[in-house]
């Protein structure tokens, strides 16, 4: 009888402490954010990362009646950052808005990377994507994917291609094009988008793959000829320009696209408003818009959907960067 008595009472203190780590763990996603939110963006400010960070933060904090600070922490081609949120606490405080180099193709490229991509993150959203489009220098004579090719066959390792970096979508779009084509091209990379196009519109360079958004105003404006774009349809914002797959390369559709992350071990209450409030800022109608017109498309995607994806990403940049031998150097 003592021996039930006290199993019983064990029981009950069981119950009792599971109901108080309960309460006391549920406030956690009711009173969030009840403080400021840091969104580290591991990239200087100006560029499209942290244009999309800086408008998502402003919509969530609006919303949710607290200050989302964007705090800009480039190097080491975006690991910098990215290892310092994997650092921070898994409280919702902390959260990362990167494009996809440091969470698919960085761990590829550098020897020391410090963080797990696969392992160290919550992926909560890809609020936007856009496909990167080939781009000719002014003097270029090509205007289809047909004669780029001719031009690569026929100056082999020669036709050069500006890209923003060592890695980077525009640089792993022409390493498909080429691998896709049976060519192989002349890779210049630069320090910055900004600086690549500046040497395209001179001239100095021949072909691109630029973002779209970075490229838009100066192929409305007649300095750049769109040829193609990667994505696995047209772009809305260029829809006189073909595919690539509709110009006979397939298997080349490449997306540039940014993510939120948080350190991993949210709570999933949390997570779920987190997510929750970070698709509803990607999706308001002023957000939406700015970005629609800039030639970004909304994506919006759960935290299931993102998890997918990265792991799908993760694992071809990795063959890519494997089979054509890319270096960070």
């Amino acid at each position: 009888m003592f021996v039930a008595q006290k199993l019983l009472l064990v029981a009950a203190a069981c119950g009792l402490a599971f109901a108080a780590s309960a309460q006391t763990a549920a406030p956690a996603a009711t009173t969030w954010p009840d403080k400021p939110v840091t969104i580290v963006v591991p990239f200087p400010a100006g560029g499209s990362t942290d244009m999309v960070a800086r408008a998502m933060a402003l919509h969530m904090g609006d919303k949710l009646g607290q200050n989302f600070v964007v705090d800009n922490r480039p190097g080491a081609t975006g690991t910098l950052g990215a290892g310092m949120v994997k650092r921070a606490p898994a409280d919702g405080y902390t959260l990362l808005v990167s494009s996809l180099g440091a969470f698919v193709v960085a761990p590829h490229l550098l020897k020391s990377v410090p963080y797990d991509a696969l392992k160290d993150f919550d992926y909560i959203t890809v609020p936007v994507q856009a496909p990167n489009v080939l781009v000719a220098a002014p003097g270029q004579k090509a205007r289809t994917v047909k004669e780029v090719i001719a031009q690569l066959k026929a100056n082999p390792g020669k036709v050069s291609f500006a890209s923003s970096g060592n890695g980077s979508s525009d640089h792993l779009s022409a390493e498909v094009f080429w691998q896709q084509t049976g060519t192989e091209g002349l890779h210049i990379p630069y320090k910055g988008g900004a600086p690549a196009i500046n040497d395209l519109l001179g001239g100095q360079v021949e072909f691109s793959f630029q973002n779209v958004n970075a490229v838009l105003q100066h192929i409305r404006a007649g300095k750049l000829h769109a040829i193609a774009v990667t994505g696995d349809k047209r772009s809305p914002v260029l829809p006189d320009v073909p595919t690539l797959a509709e110009a006979g390369v397939t298997g080349a559709e490449v997306y540039s696209w940014q993510g939120m992350a948080a350190p991993k071990g949210l709570p999933p209450a949390l997570k779920k408003k987190l997510a929750d409030a970070a698709i509803a800022a990607i999706n308001d109608p002023a957000v939406k818009k700015r970005m629609l017109d800039q030639g970004l498309e909304i994506v919006g995607s759960t935290p299931e959907a993102f998890t997918a994806y990265q792991a799908r990403e993760f694992a071809r940049w990795k063959t890519v960067i494997e089979t054509r031998k890319i270096t960070a150097d």
